[in-house]
């Protein structure tokens, strides 16, 4: 059964992810628990409408996974019918609580003007937005909070004008749970050093004083310090490497875990997510570099994802055709200077190298 055309709110309604969806010949075929994600203006109705055509086309028609929408405002009827009837599973509509999204009482207003003027002048991006900044702090110590998302293990988050150049030929979802990983990812890259000053440093004091204990036997610490001009390890030594988490695949359960959940109220209490300009994609891959190990991650190479102004394409002719892709290999990010992934890549082998030593 499909629910193409019915949308849903969250509130007050309990879920239950529907186990199996019919295929092509219309056989039962078991369904991941798992759901698509996107938090989305109503203003974003375009550019969510586009990334709902290219993830139905390349994966999802196939599949019929629910997708979740959250706004911090209500959603129009407008909205709601038309992005209803575009995608293929349910569609969901939450609305984030104040207590989600509103900046803390905490906060010093005129300290936070201060800082984003300062880094105005510094011509950092966003500098002076402030929903930028609720937007990321949301995404890094709320959006597993809401109460519809307690539905779901897995969750791929899809943000509006994202664009998929090659077909997605096998669930993600199933491979996240057959290979036990506890997070994916696509692309990688440098962060801008002014928009997080003191991130490393207190990221530091978390995991090395007052939660040394958190930090796993295995982890993947080699990813976010190696040096690329000295191609070494340098432990206490951030290199601005993050996953880019506009495309992210993820187990709920290692967002809902009392070690993440720690580390990020200890950064939440800093204040730094508006004294600063702090993305959830630094603090994902900090979190994630600091308590999972390699094996737990995994990079979607061949996606054909495009994130502007970025972009992955296969290389090998076999993959690109195979997968009816339309892109420019060329032109990948992936391989380019400032891309991290060949840093992952070296830092996987290097670990694997490391931990089979007899």
């Amino acid at each position: 059964m499909l629910f193409s055309n019915l949308g849903f709110y969250s509130k007050g309604i309990e879920f239950k992810a529907p186990e199996y969806y019919n295929d092509v010949t219309q056989n039962k075929v078991k369904r991941e628990n798992a759901t698509l994600f996107s938090l989305v203006r109503n203003s974003e109705l375009d550019g969510m409408l586009s990334s709902i055509k290219y993830v139905e086309e390349r994966f999802n028609n196939r599949f019929h996974y629910d997708w979740v929408f959250m706004n911090d405002k209500p959603f129009t009827e407008y909205f709601k019918g038309n992005v209803s009837a575009a995608v293929s599973g349910r569609a969901i509509f939450s609305e984030i609580p104040k207590e989600f999204w509103d900046i803390p009482d905490s906060i010093d207003k005129d300290e936070m003007k201060k800082d984003m003027d300062f880094m105005a002048r510094e011509q950092v991006l966003y500098a002076r937005k402030v929903t930028y900044r609720q937007m990321c702090r949301f995404n890094s110590g709320f959006f597993y909070k809401m109460p519809v998302m307690n539905t779901y293990q897995y969750y791929w988050r899809v943000e509006p004008f994202i664009r998929f150049y090659c077909d997605i030929a096998e669930d993600p979802f199933k491979i996240m749970r057959e290979e036990k990983r506890a997070y994916g990812f696509t692309m990688a890259m440098l962060e801008d050093r002014k928009t997080i000053r003191q991130l490393w440093s207190n990221t530091l004091e978390f995991f090395e004083s007052e939660h040394p204990e958190y930090v796993g036997k295995r982890n993947s610490i080699k990813f976010i310090t190696h040096d690329s001009e000295t191609h070494t390890f340098e432990p206490r030594n951030y290199n601005l490497c993050h996953y880019w988490s506009n495309f992210e695949i993820a187990d709920l359960n290692f967002f809902r875990s009392k070690e993440y959940e720690d580390y990020f109220q200890y950064l939440d209490a800093t204040g730094n997510f508006f004294y600063e300009r702090w993305g959830d994609a630094p603090i994902h891959s900090l979190a994630v570099s600091y308590l999972l190990p390699f094996e737990k991650i995994h990079y979607f190479a061949n996606t054909g994802y495009y994130h502007k102004p970025n972009f992955d394409c296969p290389s090998d002719p076999d993959i690109f055709n195979a997968l009816h892709c339309k892109c420019e290999p060329a032109r990948s990010f992936t391989n380019l200077a400032y891309s991290c992934v060949p840093r992952f890549l070296l830092a996987e082998k290097a670990d694997l190298e490391e931990n089979t030593k007899v």
